[in-house]
């Protein structure tokens, strides 16, 4: 099949979405199938050729990225231009699948009435309430895509959206995965994974690192993320930015600090401790209606955060029970897996 993926960022930008569609991308490739990639431009990223022809391939997938020239209100305007004047790629195309920005396709949706679009949900604004304008966008992608696949069972409670499929995202599985024992002679070792935002739980991570600091407790904690609330970080650690690869990172800690998806995934196949927290029912819902909340430690108060590490850390064999159910889950979630989901979403309706 001939596969167009259209979504805001790709590689080599980091991020969950990125890695999502990047790692299903590359396994539809392995398969024998056709895939393009559309995404904007990075600020960051130099075109070899700057025009609306710019395409470069990356691990067998043909890609293109949009030049951006225009703030945020008037962005969508040139998408559509861009799409509108290369809109060749949509109609060689035989499947058509959007993650997240199904308004790129919109007045293409008319113009190409029988091509097949799906849309892959992920996660969420990041803003509690939901804005009845999210919402309202998430309906009517629903409605004019022929199929969806969410990214979480809380999409379906808190956006009103029938699935046809679920996923978590998928982990590639590490040959020497291994359960590590601690040693009580050093610092605990702690990595956060995320943005530097307060929508990532970060302020609740850090007054239980507080908490954990003035009652004597030896701690070590790196933060692989940036974000709005760096300073607030580089108080208790060392900020690395975001990070591509963050295998060896999570390797080399003892407990997890996360609360996305694909890095609870990362962790749990590495056989890592994972400490994940809310600030509101939507997060609740986010962490405690997916299928692996019971090998996570799920909180929202710094307090029980603290008392939940300082007891795990002292307790190898609890700790050592949870993170092998956990493995046992997250080998299972393979990419190939995802992979098939899409597939299967797409014989679906053609």
């Amino acid at each position: 099949m001939k596969i167009l993926f259209l979504t805001r960022k790709f590689w080599p930008s980091i991020g969950g979405v990125e890695k999502h569609t990047l790692e299903v991308s590359k396994i539809l490739t392995k398969m024998g199938h056709s895939v393009k990639v559309i995404a904007e431009a990075d600020s960051n990223f130099k075109f070899e050729i700057l025009n609306f022809k710019s395409i470069f391939k990356y691990q067998n997938i043909t890609i293109f990225k949009i030049p951006i020239t225009t703030g945020e209100k008037l962005k969508k305007f040139q998408i559509w231009s861009w799409l509108g004047k290369n809109r060749g790629l949509l109609k060689d195309s035989d499947i058509i699948h959007c993650h997240d920005v199904f308004f790129w396709y919109l007045p293409f949706r008319f113009l190409f009435p029988k091509k097949k679009v799906f849309i892959t949900f992920h996660g969420w604004e990041g803003k509690f309430p939901p804005a009845l304008k999210a919402k309202l966008v998430r309906k009517i992608s629903e409605k004019l895509a022929f199929g969806n696949i969410c990214v979480g069972d809380f999409i379906k409670k808190w956006y009103g959206t029938k699935p046809d499929f679920v996923t978590y995202g998928g982990a590639n599985l590490i040959q020497n995965s291994k359960f590590k024992i601690q040693n009580y002679n050093l610092k605990l070792k702690i990595l956060f994974i995320g943005r530097l935002e307060e929508d990532t739980g970060l302020p609740v991570y850090l007054k239980a690192l507080a908490i954990l600091k003035n009652s004597g407790f030896k701690v070590s904690v790196e933060f692989a993320g940036d974000g709005g609330l760096r300073k607030e970080a580089e108080k208790y650690g060392r900020v690395l930015g975001f990070v591509g690869d963050l295998g060896n990172y999570i390797q080399n800690s003892d407990f997890i600090f996360t609360s996305g998806y694909l890095a609870i995934l990362e962790a749990m196949i590495r056989k890592k401790l994972i400490f994940s927290v809310y600030d509101n029912p939507l997060k609740e819902d986010y962490l405690k209606l997916a299928p692996f909340s019971k090998w996570i430690i799920i909180e929202s108060s710094p307090e029980q955060l603290a008392q939940k590490i300082s007891y795990y850390f002292e307790s190898p064999k609890e700790e050592k029970e949870m993170t092998e159910k956990a493995f046992d889950w997250a080998k299972e979630q393979s990419w190939k897996k995802v992979s098939e989901i899409y597939i299967n979403l797409w014989q679906k309706y053609l």
